[in-house]
C-alpha cells in the first residue's frame, strides 16, 4: 500500500500475511505442504510395494510356451516350424553356460531356429530368474 506523508514524500509500508489476518488460511497451506510431500516421496514408496521381478513361471508362460512348451520340449507345432530348442535336453544343459542362456534370451537367435530378442520386453533382473528356471527343466 502506498501512503502519501505530510511532508509529501512517498512512504511504501509493506503488510506481510499473518495467520492473524483476514484471507490467509493456515490450515490449508499446512493440507497443501503435506500433499506435496507425499508426492514427491510417492515414487520412493511405490517401488518397495510393487514386486521388482515377476515369477520365472509366470514369465516362462507369458514368453516361451508358445515355442518351448508347458514342459520345455518344445513338442508345440510353433516350436517344430522354428526349430525351438529341447530345454529339457541333458546334453545341451550341460554344454551351455548361464550367459549364453541370457544373451539367447535377451538377443534372439538366429543360428538353429528363428528366435525372437526379448531385451525390449524383459529386465535383467526377470531374464536371470527365467535362465535359473530353464536349468531347472533339465532332464534327470
Amino acid at each position: 500500500m502506498i501512503t502519501e506523508d505530510p511532508d509529501s514524500f512517498r512512504v511504501i509500508r509493506v503488510y506481510f500475511v499473518s495467520s492473524s489476518r483476514a484471507g490467509y488460511d493456515g490450515f490449508a497451506m499446512r493440507i497443501y505442504l503435506i500433499a506435496l510431500m507425499m508426492v514427491a516421496c510417492l515414487p520412493a514408496f511405490a517401488s518397495s510395494v510393487v514386486p521388482a521381478v515377476r515369477p520365472a513361471s509366470q514369465t516362462f508362460r507369458r514368453y516361451c510356451v508358445s515355442c518351448h512348451g508347458n514342459d520345455g520340449k518344445s513338442k508345440t507345432s510353433k516350436g517344430r516350424f522354428s526349430h525351438a530348442r529341447d530345454l529339457t535336453d541333458a546334453e545341451w544343459q550341460d554344454n551351455v553356460s548361464d550367459e549364453r542362456i541370457f544373451n539367447s534370451i535377451m538377443n534372439g537367435r538366429n543360428t538353429r531356429g528363428n528366435m525372437p530378442a526379448f531385451s525390449n520386453k524383459l529386465k535383467d533382473k526377470d531374464v536371470d530368474s527365467l535362465v535359473t528356471f530353464v536349468r531347472g527343466l533339465k532332464a534327470k
